[in-house]
């Protein structure tokens, strides 16, 4: 965190100043609402003579394994998911020109199945535990890992979605477009568009704290 608005809500909660005060105060002097409330929640709502500082949150082996299977059963479940859904498109419309293709869609349909099977639990059982730490300990949400592996995630939705919309303007512009084609592209969007508003969603929350 930077010293400067470190020292200044020290000095302000010293002097008796209130969190709201101090915030409002942040905010008119150029600061983010992030920095801002980072800033306040740096130190404890406790009664006490002077501002008590709160525990600062650090990058440990816990928390990069923790997050990190969150995000990479997230990854692996949602290619599966997608992928399976690719299968599916591929039986309703399949394409005369592929060949061997009802065998090899049932080998892709149980192997992305089995991907889905264990890694969707896997990702929700993450999900509640670090909700759950963050529900005992606020300070949990500033940790190092869980924003790198957030912001990269929504990096990643970010390009698949723009990806996705520029493949489709292109296949329209060209003519190309089938009903193969634009179910495979909104099953893109929807997965991408779904995973960004959950996690900008979440990063607000962090923000308007």
């Amino acid at each position: 965190m930077n010293s400067d608005i470190n020292n200044f809500v020290r000095k302000a909660l010293g002097k008796g100043e209130s969190r709201a005060a101090i915030r409002e105060a942040l905010l008119k002097a150029g600061w983010s609402q992030a920095e801002a409330a980072e800033a306040i929640d740096g130190f404890a709502d406790v009664a006490f003579s002077i501002p008590v500082p709160r525990p600062r949150p650090y990058l440990s082996a816990r928390e990069v394994f923790v997050y990190g299977m969150q995000f990479i059963a997230l990854y692996i479940g949602g290619y599966a998911l997608g992928a399976l859904i690719f299968d599916f498109i591929n039986r309703a419309f399949p394409d005369a020109l592929a060949e061997n293709a009802y065998r090899s869609g049932n080998i892709d349909i149980r192997w992305n199945l089995s991907l889905l099977i264990v890694a969707f639990p896997l990702f929700l059982g993450m999900l509640n535990y670090t909700n759950r730490l963050i529900a005992r300990n606020a300070t949990e949400r500033a940790s190092k890992p869980r924003k790198w592996a957030t912001y990269l995630t929504l990096l990643f939705a970010s390009v698949c979605l723009i990806c996705d919309v520029g493949t489709l303007v292109y296949y329209t512009l060209g003519g190309e477009l089938t009903i193969r084609f634009v179910l495979k592209i909104a099953t893109v969007g929807i997965l991408a568009g779904g995973t960004f508003a959950y996690f900008i969603n979440d990063q607000r929350k962090d923000e308007v704290r």
